[in-house]
């Protein structure tokens, strides 16, 4: 969606000079008033990405990084999602009217789950893999964090989910000096991130991926997706040290954190959910098999069919929605036993100085 606010507020990425709207039908022609640059988007989402790319580049612009389709429809808030989102509304709490960033958006579904909050929330990300809702009902665009296409103090509030472990020591750095730059005085980012440094009580964690592995070994799981995701992490955190000394060098300060170390949460994604989902797609593959597929073309199908399969399912049934709510329940006690433990994995508030 391309919104009039939207279209208010978008700078160009280049000069930061105002855009206006040339045309637009089945694509969106903007137009920079100080350097002349114009940007072409189709019609559902703005392409406003600086003209000289960065170097360094996410690996999530890889289309085989989703042939599993779990960007195209997006499934309400469960499990580690529910958790995530969950300490997104506690800390950051969006309002009515607040103009609030999502810096590497993905699909769109953190905005999508948080529309009823009341906030206008613009999602934005390098990849162009939104969800086929998040393209009909928000504001997307892409963009480049390190050089984002806004004037300085634009937005209230911003927050990033599963995106500071993807960026080098410098990207780091750009991107929160962007987001700070573009924030108002006192604005809050809400970050979901993790150092490299954990807590003893994280051997847990490293026990159920050991069994995650060894199921994989007896085919019972498959983790090849998660391989391609995390050989894009580049863990530029050392320590919760080192991360106050960045975000002050960025122009924050750390107003709340909580540490999560999700053993409860581990076993119940790394496994249970990983077993059900090999589960289905080993159906759908057998079922694509028998009409003449290839393997290797039937078991990469059966992998997208299994995941829409089961958002499909979610979306259906009574029972599994409920069975899935008491899950995400449950593993909110790696919250109440492990949050104050400073370990790996946190949520963050930071606030611009």
């Amino acid at each position: 969606m391309i919104s009039d606010r939207l279209l208010s507020v978008v700078r160009c990425a280049d000069c930061r000079s105002a855009l206006a709207r040339t045309s637009g039908d089945d694509t969106v022609t903007l137009a920079c008033a100080g350097c002349g640059r114009q940007y072409f988007s189709p019609s559902d989402f703005l392409d406003l990405r600086p003209l000289q790319m960065y170097a360094e580049q996410t690996k999530y612009l890889d289309e085989a990084l989703h042939v599993d389709a779990r960007h195209e429809r997006v499934s309400p808030p469960l499990l580690g999602s529910r958790i995530r989102n969950d300490m997104l509304r506690a800390f950051l709490a969006p309002k009515r009217g607040e103009l609030v960033a999502d810096l590497g958006c993905g699909s769109g579904r953190a905005v999508l789950w948080n529309r009823d909050l009341g906030a206008d929330v613009i999602g934005i990300d390098i990849a162009p893999f939104f969800s086929h809702d998040a393209r009909q009902q928000i504001d997307l665009m892409l963009a480049d964090l390190r050089q984002l296409p806004f004037a300085d103090n634009t937005f209230d509030k911003a927050w990033s989910l599963d995106v500071l472990e993807h960026l080098s020591p410098d990207a780091l750095d750009g991107m929160l000096s962007e987001a700070a730059r573009v924030l108002k005085p006192g604005g809050g980012l809400f970050v979901y991130t993790h150092v490299r440094k954990n807590a003893p009580v994280a051997a847990g964690l490293k026990w159920i991926n050991r069994l995650a592995r060894q199921l994989e070994r007896w085919d019972l799981i498959d983790l090849r997706q998660e391989r391609l995701r995390k050989s894009d992490h580049l863990n530029p955190l050392q320590d919760v040290p080192h991360l106050e000394r960045v975000v002050d060098a960025a122009g924050f300060r750390i107003e709340r954190i909580r540490y999560y170390t999700p053993i409860v949460g581990g076993f119940v994604e790394n496994i249970m959910m990983r077993m059900a989902e090999r589960a289905m797609s080993r159906r759908a593959a057998a079922r694509a098999t028998n009409k003449g597929a290839a393997a290797a073309e039937a078991d990469a199908a059966a992998v997208r069919k299994a995941r829409t399969a089961a958002k499909e399912r979610i979306a259906a049934s009574g029972p599994t929605y409920a069975a899935l709510r008491g899950l995400s329940f449950a593993m909110k006690l790696d919250l109440l036993l492990f949050g104050r433990i400073r370990s790996g994995p946190f949520f963050a508030l930071l606030v611009k100085k």
